[in-house]
């Protein structure tokens, strides 16, 4: 089997409400699609995705390196990235480079597993065919009190188990207040209901201390990304001072971050992005990393391909739900008593819907 073409769109998605209702952001992501297409008929499909600043230059480089695989066998992926990495010296490993090889790499995989007539969460390992997952984007910092609060009990209606809000408020919201909003939160949903909170980087290594442990009553699930995603030190200080759990990895650019942030026993949960990691492939390898220090890992956006991630691995732990890329496909994975089903279907068990490709998509 040999790759003949490829074909790439820029897709603008217009906004659409949360899973709570409220008006989402969803316009402010421009998705690179690909679709890459082999001699045997099997098409695999990849995505990618950039503030729209720079989509026009991502879609570029997906394209240009698209080109360099076309007569490569799509079953050695491996051997297809270390070509486009050789091609692109210096090119990597973080950053725009790495955003568009793994489209290339999530391709590969559908392609893989259409060929061999298999979903790839079994290729991958097959740990189980449902994953805990959690609401994402209906709780942010933006919101009002009362919107976040009322969000909470509406996804709590929807079945959703685990939700995700936000602390480092806008303006000069102090810690008081910070700490108020989650008590408030967590008394709209209830003692059972898995709560996670997001800082985005925003908190020196002190304030995440001193507001980590005012804020440890409301049994958090996590504090995801605290301070800086390179303060490996910083966040194992973190880490170490609190009871809570720390997550964090999203921000980071393949695996070797990972490996020192591990080694820096800086976050307790390992959260990766599949764009950022490289695809697929290297999201395994971080998986792996993580089991081998005895850390659960989670995912980063982009749910209907990181269903089958998480659910490939033993040390899976849950899969965040923000469905701003669903809008992309004919059909998305369901959810079911707060669990998201894996698909069966051979490959990612996705496809396009190419009258949204045709209807947003934009020039580059």
């Amino acid at each position: 089997m040999k790759i003949t073409e490829l074909q790439t769109h820029l897709v603008r998605l217009p906004g659409a409400p949360t899973l709570a209702d409220i008006p989402d952001k969803a316009d402010q992501y421009t998705f690179v699609t690909l679709q890459l297409r082999t001699d045997e008929g099997i098409e695999g499909i990849g995505i990618t995705f950039f503030g729209a600043g720079l989509a026009a230059t991502l879609k570029s480089a997906v394209d240009q390196l698209g080109a360099l695989t076309v007569g490569e066998d799509p079953l050695r992926p491996e051997a297809v990235v270390e070509k486009l990495r050789g091609a692109a010296k210096g090119a990597g490993p973080g950053g725009i480079f790495t955003l568009a090889s793994s489209a290339i790499d999530i391709a590969l995989w559908d392609i893989r597993g259409k060929a061999l007539n298999q979903p790839v969460w079994k290729l991958l390992g097959g740990f189980r065919d449902r994953v805990p997952t959690y609401a994402s984007g209906a709780m942010t910092r933006d919101l009002t009190l009362d919107e976040v609060v009322g969000a909470g009990p509406k996804l709590v209606a929807k079945g959703f188990r685990q939700m995700k809000t936000q602390m480092a408020l806008p303006g000069k919201a102090t810690p008081k207040k910070e700490v108020e909003r989650m008590w408030l939160v967590r008394e709209s949903i209830g003692p059972d209901i898995d709560l996670m909170c997001d800082i985005n980087q925003r908190w020196s290594v002190p304030q995440a201390i001193s507001i980590g442990r005012r804020v440890e009553e409301v049994a958090l699930f996590w504090l995801e990304d605290v301070t800086a995603c390179d303060d490996f030190p910083g966040l194992a200080r973190v880490a170490d001072a609190l009871d809570t759990p720390v997550a964090g990895g999203e921000y980071v650019y393949g695996p070797v971050p990972f490996r020192h942030m591990m080694e820096a026993r800086s976050v307790d949960i390992v959260m990766v992005d599949l764009m950022r990691a490289g695809g697929i492939t290297q999201w395994m390898k971080i998986a792996g990393m993580a089991e081998a220090f005895n850390l659960p890992i989670v995912s980063h956006l982009v749910p209907e391909i990181h269903v089958h991630l998480v659910a490939a691995v033993p040390n899976g732990l849950t899969v965040e739900y923000m469905p701003r890329s669903r809008g992309l496909y004919k059909e998305t994975p369901k959810i079911e008593d707060g669990l998201l089903v894996v698909p069966q279907k051979p490959g990612l068990g996705l496809e396009f819907d190419p009258e949204v490709l045709k209807r947003y998509g934009v020039r580059g």
